[in-house]
């Protein structure tokens, strides 16, 4: 039996799959796979090095520093967030708050990453092997906002946020042999994706990136596509939704501390539905 577990991302919204990933370490819980979307590969990284609470620094505390993210980052760097300053800067052995490379890398557990190829719009999945030691540029590659964030550079590509090609990778963890999977969503189970939502940074992006740009516009009705497929395979007890009840206002890169707690305990106390299912 291989288990898997996916993290679709959604920015500090994803606060909900730290406090996830904290209840699995607390209770001794592991998984095969691990795919992880933008923010949900940082909090797979940090549970696969058993750092149990490392993640949730990142969202209610880190993020408050205009290095994190901010306009002035924008305006200096062309980065509203700092990929460099959190995945480097704060993650490094001499950082702030490192990765346990060694717990890491020993893991036997495997890791991918998605990304999105910023010239073509293809998926592209990057394994642990693609992290050495003081290098998380996959994770900064898998959370690059378009047009927020200039596309991030690995070994001659450039690259986009993961979940504008493969928002919800349930297919690629069928196609990795998993039989039972985990799905960590930073919404509703009961929320579809608007395709309004995308219209204006697909606009802003076509002319420099063509091929994302229509990977944008179409990524509401992938996202629906998905979370279809999602909701059927829960059904016949194939893969276990695990979603917050409510998010209130909470949108991809809200710094409200109260609703940030709240969505960690949301996730945090969803444990038992994990138990059962594994």
């Amino acid at each position: 039996m291989k288990i898997g577990i996916i993290d679709v991302g959604g920015g500090m919204r994803d606060i909900f799959g730290a406090g996830v990933f904290d209840a699995c370490l607390e209770n001794n819980i592991t998984f095969d796979l691990g795919i992880g979307v933008s923010a949900g590969s940082a909090n797979l990284a940090g549970f696969m090095a058993k750092q149990k609470g490392r993640s949730k620094r990142f969202y209610t505390e880190y993020a408050f520093r205009k290095e994190y993210m901010s306009f002035k980052n924008l305006v200096k760097k062309g980065n509203y967030v700092d990929l460099d300053y959190i995945y480097s800067g704060l993650s490094n052995a001499n950082g702030e708050d490192p990765i346990d490379y060694s717990t890491f890398s020993s893991n036997p557990m495997q890791l991918e990453v998605v990304s999105t190829k910023a010239d073509t719009g293809d998926a592209v999945y990057f394994s642990k092997k693609d992290i050495p030691f003081n290098c998380y540029d996959i994770l900064k590659a898998s959370s690059c906002l378009p047009v927020l964030c200039r596309p991030y550079p690995i070994d001659g590509e450039v690259y986009f946020d993961g979940g504008m090609s493969d928002p919800i990778p349930l297919q690629r963890a069928l196609d990795k042999g998993c039989d039972k999977i985990v799905l960590i969503l930073t919404r509703p189970k009961t929320w579809m994706r608007d395709p309004k939502k995308d219209l204006v940074p697909a606009k802003l992006l076509e002319h420099s990136y063509p091929e994302s740009s229509k990977k944008l516009m179409n990524r509401a009705y992938l996202y629906n596509e998905q979370l279809a497929t999602a909701l059927e395979l829960e059904r016949s007890g194939k893969v276990c939704i695990v979603s917050p009840e409510h998010i209130e206002n909470m949108k991809t890169l809200n710094k409200d501390k109260e609703q940030l707690e709240s969505l960690y305990d949301q996730g945090y106390k969803l444990i038992e539905d994990i138990k059962k299912f594994i």
